[in-house]
């Protein structure tokens, strides 16, 4: 079966699996105990993962937090700013967009006094930088919470170009770069205005379960303070307490460290893909298929079809038993797309929609599955 979901998961590499396994037998030990070889040797494989992590995104070791993943970072991180900064106003931009974990974070939020102002976005998913200076210069937000790479559509959001407008109006930036890392360059350290950042491990060929909060420094050099979602043993310098899941840590650290390595193969190798798959849908569907998403500044690698009159679930079903392709985000699957109603679409329109999502390990010949459909 060849697997076209990676939007959703991506397989462990090898490499991964291999760096892991130590971790999960013979080095046991808690990084943060002391003394004994079996803690030390569990610090340290955490502290090569950390700077592994800071490297493929640019920013400095200690400005990474491991965390359980994504899903755990935007809450940490809203709630966290939400909270810590309730007396400077209760104001945050958000978008109809984000993920559910963005989402429903913003609406506990609501729900306890803040407001919160849900962007619009365009016919791709992107919001519109305007408004977002418009919106700063009215009514100032504590935060404006963007991610950078839309699950679905595959849009990129003018991400420099916010932060600038955020930093320049001291506001907090957040963007959630989950499904950009391994596919898009990222350079934290030459991006002015990205205050906060989130990523889960098993979205670039790590394991599920690790994640990271990137929690940049100030002007004078001071982590940003925010209130820690988890409270107790003070692990992660005292703002996301609890036991560091050592093999998680050690196999995300391998993933990033491999990703950065072939970021650039990766990219083409994914660009081809995409111009491999287009083409192949296009010439044998024709006018029966509708693409949804931008052919520039978007992830490589992710297409969203509409196939005109085919419901979606009954294609994905019936296309189970060859490969493995989405109706669209795995985090809410059981609900008709947010995505795609936000762009616009009509229930007609997004329940014939099918998401196609790739990865670097397939081959440009495995693509040739679709000719025999």
């Amino acid at each position: 079966m060849l697997y076209l979901d990676n939007s959703a998961t991506t397989q462990v590499l090898p490499e991964v699996k291999e760096a892991m396994l130590p971790y999960l037998l013979e080095e046991f030990g808690n990084p943060s105990s002391k003394y004994y070889s079996l803690a030390q040797n569990a610090k340290e494989a955490v502290d090569t993962a950390r700077k592994n992590a800071a490297h493929l995104l640019g920013c400095e070791t200690d400005e990474v937090i491991f965390t359980s993943g994504a899903t755990e970072s935007n809450n940490f991180i809203i709630k966290g700013v939400a909270h810590y900064y309730r007396g400077q106003g209760k104001h945050i931009v958000t978008s109809k967009t984000e993920h559910p974990s963005i989402l429903e974070t913003c609406r506990y939020l609501e729900d306890n006094g803040y407001k919160v102002t849900y962007l619009d976005v365009d016919s791709f998913g992107r919001v519109s930088v305007q408004q977002i200076l418009e919106i700063i210069q009215s009514d100032k937000p504590t935060l404006v919470s963007l991610m950078w790479g839309n699950n679905e559509l595959g849009s990129l959001n003018l991400i420099s170009e916010i932060a600038a407008i955020c930093k320049e109006h001291k506001v907090f930036f957040h963007t959630d770069a989950t499904q950009i890392v391994g596919k898009v360059t990222i350079d934290l350290s030459q991006l002015n205005g990205i205050d906060f950042l989130s990523c889960s491990a098993h979205k670039f060929h790590g394991p599920k379960g690790v994640g990271v909060a990137v929690i940049r420094k100030d002007e004078l050099g001071l982590p940003i303070q925010i209130t820690p979602l988890l409270h107790g043993g003070g692990q992660e310098r005292d703002i996301r307490s609890g036991t560091l899941a050592v093999h998680n840590i050690v196999g995300m650290g391998k993933a990033a460290e491999l990703a950065y390595n072939n970021l650039t193969s990766n990219i083409e190798q994914l660009n081809l893909l995409e111009s491999k798959l287009s083409s192949i849908l296009t010439k044998k569907f024709g006018d029966k298929i509708r693409f949804n998403n931008d052919d520039s500044n978007k992830i490589p690698g992710v297409l969203s079809v509409q196939f005109k009159g085919i419901n979606n679930e009954v294609l994905v079903r019936n296309l189970a038993s060859v490969m493995a392709v989405s109706t669209g985000s795995a985090c809410s699957s059981s609900k008709p797309s947010h995505v795609l109603q936000a762009i616009g679409l009509s229930m007609e329109e997004l329940r014939s929609t099918i998401r196609f999502s790739l990865s670097p390990t397939i081959s440009l010949a495995d693509l040739d599955i679709f000719n025999s459909l």
